[in-house]
């Protein structure tokens, strides 16, 4: 297939929805399915692609209901994520496949885990968001994100009107200077990655490719993420590892340390200085590694490397 048709690639659902995925890395390589960040797309796995190649890994990458090429589902749930990706992998002839969740793409990895523990071989969250249902949880994070997860857990129809309005037209329309905000308060290490055009405009595509059919989908994952997200974390048994900058301001540390402590056999990784965006990038070649060499290990004891 044509590297570029790849990125663009659809299956249509059960119900007559679309869900729109690319693929990068190893086309024979083992599968993995990337559940990407907020609020991005499939593009986002563009990021991963030569490491992926090199590790021999199969980047499975598609759009949550109402980003990029995806169809929205009113009223979905958080569990609803893992019909969807049984449906695709059963299109493509996968029947076992990893998971690696980034960001606001950490909790959709979990529930993934939770409800497809019969093919679901290990787990990767990187800087993952962790339940927001504690006021601790959100008051930890900038500001932008205080208010935002504040209003999606008290007043979700002010947020439907606020972010699926003004604030998601001007982000859509300028991810640039979305960026550029993030930035302002991140550690020297994200401003160091985000300096850099290549990895500046592949989180720009992604970004406006995920806001391109509008914000709905947006909005419905702040208001999931910012309530109980309905599935139980004591399901996931498989061997996971979690990894996070300890400078990272977008998503703190606090989050995966917190989400940790429901997984006796977790592993956990932090990183001195590193932030939201130079983690994953700096550190894709050991975060893909360990994923695949985790699917051949029993289930780890928990440990703290810093």
């Amino acid at each position: 297939m044509d590297p570029s048709k790849r990125l663009d690639q659809t299956v249509t659902l059960e119900d007559g929805r679309r869900l729109g995925f690319a693929e990068v890395g190893d086309p024979g390589g083992i599968p993995v399915v990337y559940c990407h960040g907020f609020p991005a797309s499939r593009l986002e796995s563009v990021l991963v692609s030569r490491v992926a190649e090199r590790r021999r890994v199969r980047i499975i990458a598609p759009d949550r209901p109402g980003y990029g090429l995806s169809d929205g589902k009113p009223e979905r749930t958080m569990g609803d994520w893992a019909d969807d990706v049984a449906q695709l992998a059963d299109g493509l002839g996968i029947e076992r496949f990893s998971v690696l969740g980034t960001s606001g793409g950490g909790p959709y990895g979990l529930a993934l885990a939770a409800r497809l523990p019969e093919r679901v071989q290990a787990v990767g969250i990187v800087c993952g968001l962790g339940p927001l249902n504690a006021a601790t949880a959100i008051q930890a994070m900038q500001w932008p994100a205080r208010i935002g997860f504040t209003m999606a857990r008290a007043a979700p129809r002010m947020l439907r009107l606020i972010y699926g309005g003004v604030v998601g037209r001007l982000i859509r329309g300028d991810p640039e200077m979305a960026l550029s905000l993030l930035a302002g308060g991140s550690p020297a290490s994200d401003r160091s990655i985000l300096a850099r055009p290549e990895i500046k405009a592949a989180l720009c595509a992604s970004v406006r490719e995920g806001l391109r059919p509008g914000t709905k989908g947006a909005v419905q994952d702040m208001v999931l993420y910012a309530h109980d997200w309905g599935f139980g974390l004591e399901r996931i048994r498989m061997p996971i590892t979690f990894w996070h900058g300890e400078a990272d301001r977008t998503v703190p540390l606090s989050h995966t340390l917190k989400l940790a402590e429901s997984f006796p056999h977790a592993r956990v990784f932090s990183f001195p200085g590193e932030g939201h965006f130079s983690l994953p990038i700096a550190h894709a070649d050991e975060i893909l590694d360990t994923l695949v060499r985790s699917i051949h290990t029993s289930l780890p004891e928990k440990r703290l490397k810093r």
